[in-house]
């Protein structure tokens, strides 16, 4: 199980549910909880959020440009970093050939797509 802390669990709902695709799971006065292929991923409340310069959740993908591509049609703009050489739509090549994009959930956590250079 993973957590994502949140300030507003309608705007996240309406986020991970409708934008994201995932499925909910439980809708409880304590947290919602979707289902991300398999992993339960917990969205909780908190009263006072500050996200963090780092990823926080990420999901391995395959064909890293169609899924952004189809994110991006749902509104998700994708982030670019400074010193690092992405693609016009946000997508890094990593020296070991792995492609990463990040974006971030309506709180500002950072959130991230891999798609895996594997022979």
């Amino acid at each position: 199980m993973a957590f994502i802390p949140v300030t507003d669990v309608a705007t996240a709902r309406s986020f991970y549910e409708s934008t994201l695709g995932l499925s909910v799971v439980d809708d409880s006065p304590f947290a919602l909880v979707v289902d991300a292929n398999g992993t339960k991923v917990r969205i909780t409340p908190v009263p006072d959020l500050r996200p963090q310069p780092f990823t926080i959740l990420g999901w391995e993908v395959a064909g890293i440009e169609a899924v952004v591509e189809g994110l991006v049609a749902r509104g998700v703009g994708f982030t670019r970093y400074d010193g690092m050489d992405q693609r016009a739509n946000g997508v890094w090549a990593s020296p070991s050939g792995d492609l990463v994009a990040w974006f971030v959930d309506p709180d500002g956590n950072t959130l991230s797509l891999t798609q895996f250079a594997r022979p």
